[in-house]
């Protein structure tokens, strides 16, 4: 009988707690506890006008800032700087301090009410929801990271940002078919540099994977410009360089859009030698076309694909940045492919331009 009667009152406070939730969801549950903090610390400071600070409405403020959605969030910065003027009103003395301090805690409100406005426009719903623009930009950038290979095979990708940033306008999507013995890699440098082209290289990144393997390989860079082209953007063009590669023969073929030419690498005299492939730039010519430059991958040899923030610097020839490219290739690289990628990325390019590098190489 006991148990039973205590698991009626265990189902009785769940439901009871259930039906709070639903009429008190936890937004609601977080702007009255962080509004009677607000009143608490009015009342400490109208109690204690010498020990309590001003600044102490800044403590719910900046907790608001972060757990509130846009449509909670302006009525509860009013309501705190509301109680910020009960508690000027009710000090001894009001000096030129205490107007400064009250000042900068109402441009501290502005603030997080322009924040506001701006989460209402990116449609989350505070802080903590930007993670998913987060998740989206990291599920996106792992499109880069390499499938899983056969044994002999090794694909390395190190990528920059002008600024340091996450977000940059050059990308890589590598994916191997299903079913195939294919890799295919397209290296991307959409126009503009760091988070200015940022936006535009998430949304080619996203449509490039769908296109990239789905089509023959002499169809991917068509179907690309296809795309870019029906975007219509005022700046909307981009490069791309793309390889195709059999991982049983090592037969390859790459493509170039507008983009830096790839070099590979011949195990069995280490040089390097660029590869001729050429075509117009993605976006800006309707049913453009790509020729293929082709050879094979033997044992030792190695593709190195890139964009042109590794090459390229003010008052210098592309064509120079090559050159110093390729000596830089065999001289840290000498055979040994660990840490291919990042070694180049790191010893190349300029800091000022975004930089993608990728390195493709058969043991």
């Amino acid at each position: 009988m006991t148990a039973a009667h205590d698991a009626r009152r265990v189902a009785s406070r769940r439901g009871y707690a259930s039906v709070l939730r639903r009429r008190f969801p936890l937004e609601t549950r977080w702007a009255v506890g962080l509004i009677g903090l607000g009143v608490l610390s009015t009342v400490l400071v109208a109690l204690y006008p010498d020990g309590m600070p001003l600044s102490a409405q800044m403590v719910p403020l900046l907790l608001g800032s972060l757990v509130l959605g846009p449509r909670t969030l302006p009525w509860f910065v009013i309501v705190v700087m509301l109680l910020l003027t009960v508690s000027l009103a009710v000090q001894d003395t009001i000096t030129a301090r205490t107007v400064g301090t009250v000042s900068i805690q109402f441009v501290m409100g502005f603030i997080v009410l322009l924040t506001s406005f701006r989460r209402s426009r990116l449609g989350v719903a505070n802080v903590l929801g930007e993670s998913m623009l987060v998740d989206l930009r990291d599920r996106i950038l792992n499109q880069g990271g390499g499938p899983d290979l056969p044994d002999g095979w090794q694909v390395q990708t190190a990528l920059r940002s002008a600024g340091g940033t996450p977000f940059a306008g050059d990308f890589v999507v590598s994916v191997r078919p299903h079913g195939t013995d294919r890799l295919e890699v397209v290296v991307v440098d959409v126009s503009g540099k760091g988070e200015q082209a940022g936006t535009r290289a998430l949304l080619l990144s996203g449509a490039f994977g769908g296109l990239l393997g789905a089509l023959p390989p002499e169809q991917f860079l068509p179907a690309a410009n296809a795309y870019l082209l029906q975007q219509e953007w005022e700046e909307g063009f981009a490069t791309a360089v793309h390889l195709s590669l059999d991982l049983v023969t090592g037969a390859y073929a790459v493509r170039s859009a507008g983009h830096p030419p790839a070099v590979v690498r011949a195990a069995g005299s280490g040089r390097w030698s660029v590869l001729d492939s050429s075509g117009p730039f993605l976006g800006l010519i309707d049913e453009a076309v790509f020729t293929a430059a082709t050879g094979h991958l033997q044992a030792g040899d190695a593709l190195l694909l890139y964009t042109d923030g590794m090459v390229e610097e003010p008052q210098r020839d592309i064509d120079l940045g090559i050159d110093r490219m390729l000596g830089e290739a065999e001289r840290l690289l000498r055979g040994d492919f660990r840490g291919a990628a990042d070694k180049l990325v790191a010893a190349l390019g300029s800091r000022d331009d975004d930089r993608a590098v990728v390195v493709v190489n058969r043991r």
